[in-house]
């Protein structure tokens, strides 16, 4: 087989040996699994109707067998690039605000919020114990038909967004191509990274089947799922800071809201608060795995509608195409 699990992942000094067997198991299930080339030049790898780098697959698999959530858990869910930082930030910042006391330190002020709130097939694939048990927040990439059972057949709530597929599939391209850029490595093409968008491959791709598996779970089971888009957050932050504070089972109190706290919570989770921080603009994050990823990547515009800046209005026709043919007897229609 071409493609090895990077090193660092599988060298585990906690419950090494543990590691190094699901490593030799993912290998071996992975030479039986179509592949192709992704975004960064790396291994794709079909499983379960889904693309995953060999990075992320190894983490699935392991989540699938031996993770278990607590009821109460939270998750805080996405495809790639589609608004998970502003909502990991304004998930914590709603939970935790009554840690604050008064206080105007929040963890946001000095921690990236992908490091507030652990990634289910990262930080908790290597180590189940990598967060704080009295946050119930937790993060997944991971398409809701391949969590694992233990957290479709539980209370956990889930909380998901996404965004026009012009606008994700630009910010996936971006930030790919940063991260190559500042390894020294030649990116995809623009125009190639589109063509294999529109064949659905992705880390966690294609993204519409990404979107409409939490829609219908959402539709099944609204009390567990709230399906968000990022267009409407931004059109009315305010309302979605309520509501997911209402879902989270942590309404704001009149007295909070005659305070101010509902806008305190949205300026402190703006993307000019955040990408201004020191943490974000020089820190780095993942550092466990073979790549640290600079924390500034993750704050390139937050714009709606950026995609026209970059795609051709033919291109931008395509996926629209695309999208309405494969969401099509849903009843979801996503901002174009």
């Amino acid at each position: 087989m071409e493609s090895s699990l990077p090193s660092s992942q599988i060298l585990d000094s906690d419950g090494s040996a543990e590691r190094k067997n699901e490593a030799t198991n993912c290998n071996e299930v992975m030479s039986t699994l179509p592949k192709v080339k992704g975004l960064r030049g790396d291994d794709y790898y079909l499983y379960q109707g889904f693309w995953y780098d060999a990075f992320f697959l190894e983490g699935l698999m392991s989540v699938q067998e031996h993770f278990n959530p607590q009821s109460t858990d939270i998750f805080v869910a996405s495809f790639p690039k589609t608004g998970t930082t502003w909502l990991k930030a304004l998930t914590f910042a709603i939970f935790t605000r009554s840690r604050l006391s008064g206080s105007t330190t929040s963890s946001l002020l000095t921690k990236m919020p992908h490091d507030c709130v652990p990634l289910l097939e990262n930080d908790l694939a290597k180590n189940p114990s990598n967060r704080d048990l009295a946050i119930p927040l937790l993060s997944t990439h991971v398409p809701y038909s391949c969590l694992p059972k233990s957290i479709i057949s539980s209370s956990c709530k889930i909380i998901y967004i996404c965004r026009d597929a012009k606008d994700a599939f630009v910010s996936l391209w971006y930030f790919h191509a940063t991260l190559q850029r500042s390894k020294n490595v030649e990116h995809l093409p623009l125009e190639e990274a589109f063509e294999l968008f529109c064949n659905g491959i992705a880390n966690f791709g294609p993204y519409w089947n990404h979107v409409l598996g939490y829609w219908r779970a959402s539709l099944e089971f609204p009390e567990k799922i709230l399906f968000l888009t990022y267009e409407e957050m931004k059109k009315d932050t305010a309302a979605h800071v309520k509501k997911l504070a209402e879902f989270m089972g942590c309404s704001f109190t009149l007295e909070e809201e005659e305070g101010g706290e509902v806008q305190k919570i949205i300026s402190m989770c703006s993307f000019e608060k955040l990408s201004n921080l020191e943490v974000n603009k020089n820190g780095k994050c993942l550092r466990d795995i073979s790549i640290a990823i600079p924390n500034s990547i993750y704050f390139r515009k937050g714009e709606i509608g950026d995609w026209e800046n970059h795609l051709t209005p033919e291109m931008g026709a395509r996926l629209d195409d695309i999208m309405e043919q494969k969401l099509k007897g849903s009843g979801l229609k996503l901002p174009r």
